[in-house]
C-alpha cells in the first residue's frame, strides 16, 4: 500500500490541506501517516540541571495532548468526506519540521508528502527558502503543495511543463500513472524560444511514444516563457501543476506580484513536485 505523509500545524491551512491528503490516498489506495512537530526550548543555563527534566516533560505531555485533541478532528474531516476507510498513523516528533520529514521519508518509505502552505507567501517559503528549499529539492518522493484556499475537486486537467528531455519523459510517465487513476487528461507544454534546441522529430518522437495515453501537447513558440506559462495555467483550466525540480526559476518567477493578481482571479492550484 502507497504511504502518505502528511505534516501537520492543526490550523485551518493544514485542514484544508488535509482533504486533499485523503483525495490522494483515496485515489491510489493509499493510507496517511500523519505527523506533527514541536521543538523544545533551549534552556538557559540558571535552572538547575534536575529541572530541566520536568520542563523537558512538561513540554511533551502539552503538545502529546493537544495532538491527542486534535486527532478526533481530522477523523471527522475524513468521514464528512467519505474516506474514513483510510488507514492512518500518527507520529509526534521534537525536533526541526523539514529535517524530520526528510528522516520519516526515508524510515517508512514514503510515496509522496502532501503540505498545506499559506498562499504565495508559503510556498515561496517552502521552494525558496535556503533550508526548505534545500530539504525539498533532495526528497525522492514527490511533493504535493496544497495553497491556502484552494478546494478540493475532481482532477480533470493535469499541467506537465517540459524541455522535452529523456528525464522529462520518465517523470511524464509518472504523472500519466497518476492522471490515469484519476480519469484525467495531461495536457504537456514546452514554451519553444529561439534559443531553444529540440527539433519537430524531437516532437514527433514524443507524441508517438505516448499516443496511447491521455496526453495532449502544446507546443507554443514564444520569447516569453513565463507569461506563456501563466495563460497555459489559466486558458486550459489546469487543476494540478506538475513539474521537475529543476525549474528552481519557475518558483521564483511563480511568487511574482504580476502573476498572483493574475491568480487572483482564479481559483489557486496544488503543484506536485516531481524529483529527478
Amino acid at each position: 500500500m502507497k504511504k502518505i505523509l502528511f505534516p501537520t500545524d492543526f490550523s485551518s491551512i493544514a485542514n484544508n490541506a488535509f482533504v486533499h491528503a485523503l483525495g490522494l490516498a483515496k485515489l491510489i489506495r493509499g493510507e496517511i501517516i500523519l505527523l506533527h512537530t514541536y521543538e523544545l526550548p533551549i534552556i538557559d543555563n540558571q535552572f538547575e540541571p534536575q529541572n530541566y527534566k520536568q520542563i523537558f516533560d512538561s513540554l511533551k505531555l502539552t503538545n502529546f495532548e493537544r495532538f491527542k485533541e486534535e486527532l478526533p478532528k481530522l477523523r471527522a474531516i475524513a468521514e464528512a468526506n467519505h474516506c474514513e476507510h483510510i488507514i492512518m498513523s500518527q507520529i509526534l516528533k521534537d525536533g526541526d519540521l523539514m529535517h524530520i520529514i526528510k528522516e520519516v521519508v526515508e524510515s517508512e518509505y514514503i510515496d509522496f508528502v502532501v503540505m498545506g502552505t499559506s498562499g504565495a507567501s508559503g510556498w515561496k517559503e517552502m521552494f525558496l527558502g535556503t533550508n526548505t528549499g534545500e530539504v525539498i529539492s533532495n526528497l525522492r518522493v514527490p511533493v504535493l503543495s496544497i495553497p491556502e484556499g484552494a478546494k478540493y475537486t475532481k482532477l480533470s486537467t493535469f499541467g506537465f511543463t517540459t524541455r522535452f528531455r529523456d528525464k522529462d519523459k520518465e517523470a511524464l510517465r509518472r504523472v500519466v500513472k497518476i492522471a490515469k487513476q484519476a480519469g484525467a487528461t495531461v495536457k504537456c507544454l514546452y514554451v519553444e524560444t529561439k534559443h531553444s534546441d529540440n527539433s519537430q522529430t524531437i516532437y514527433n518522437e514524443w507524441k508517438e511514444a505516448f499516443k496511447e495515453e491521455p496526453v495532449q501537447f502544446f507546443i507554443i513558440p514564444s520569447n516569453d516563457v513565463n507569461s506563456t506559462i501563466e495563460e497555459f495555467i489559466i486558458h486550459q483550466e489546469i487543476d494540478l501543476l506538475c513539474m521537475l525540480t529543476y525549474k528552481r526559476n519557475f518558483f521564483q518567477w511563480l511568487f511574482t506580484t504580476s502573476f498572483t493578481e493574475k491568480m487572483s482571479y482564479h481559483s489557486a492550484i496544488p503543484i506536485l513536485v516531481l524529483h529527478e
